[in-house]
């Protein structure tokens, strides 16, 4: 009788996460920042109907880089998760905290269970009514949840792009002077991003109840003109 074939754990959940960092890695990455009136969520993004950042619920955002259809099935699953806590208490129960914990047993369940982990990394972010509220989590492929504060980066070479974004944050800097740096960091000084390729939202807090908003491309030229 033949012996199985084994695999240490260690290497196991080793080789799952090179596979899912690797891949992330290679997508277009995307950057979100507080700035004085809100959260600011930019991606470089061509494709007008595949979207990376969506609404998810009132004051919360949601962003995602990897795999589309993996990331878009969670942004799908998060919207379901609002919305029935929202219905079953009240709308001010539904949190970004709570979600993204959600999200993070979710990836943590398939990352540990499943033969191919998810290729993805999603934000959750939450706009409050001053800016202590407000609220940025990053989820890897692995379920960890990051709780992050000033800025937050996904997918690409993020640890080239969050030192460029370290060294441009201003705190309580406007939208403008936000994108210009987030839309910097996304191109490094080697190149230039088009207005039409990017794509920008943000959490307004003026906005009351639905905060988000989807920044046109014409807008979007004039803040970094």
């Amino acid at each position: 009788m033949s012996m199985p074939f084994y695999v240490a754990p260690e290497q196991v959940m080793k080789d799952r996460a090179d596979f899912a960092s690797k891949n992330v890695a290679r997508g277009r990455p995307l950057v979100a920042t507080a700035y004085d009136e809100g959260i600011l969520l930019a991606a470089e993004n061509p494709s007008k109907n595949l979207h990376k950042i969506s609404e998810i619920y009132d004051r919360i955002a949601f962003g995602g880089v990897g795999k589309y259809s993996e990331y878009d099935q969670l942004r799908q699953a998060g919207i379901r998760h609002a919305d029935i806590k929202g219905y079953q208490y009240s709308r001010e129960d539904v949190d970004a905290r709570s979600l993204a914990n959600a999200y993070g047993q979710t990836l943590t369940q398939v990352f540990t269970h499943e033969m191919k982990p998810l290729e993805v990394e999603i934000l959750v972010a939450e706009v409050g009514m001053g800016r202590d509220g407000d609220q940025l989590f990053h989820i890897i492929y692995d379920g960890t949840v990051q709780d992050e504060d000033r800025f937050s980066v996904l997918g690409g070479d993020s640890d080239t792009i969050r030192g460029r974004m370290e060294t441009a944050y201003t705190e309580g800097w406007d939208i403008g002077a936000a994108l210009k740096a987030a839309v910097a960091a996304l191109a490094g000084p080697d190149r230039t991003i088009a207005a039409t390729d990017l794509e920008v939202a943000v959490l307004e807090r003026s906005n009351g109840r639905r905060a988000f908003r989807r920044v046109p491309d014409d807008e979007t030229a004039g803040l970094l003109a």
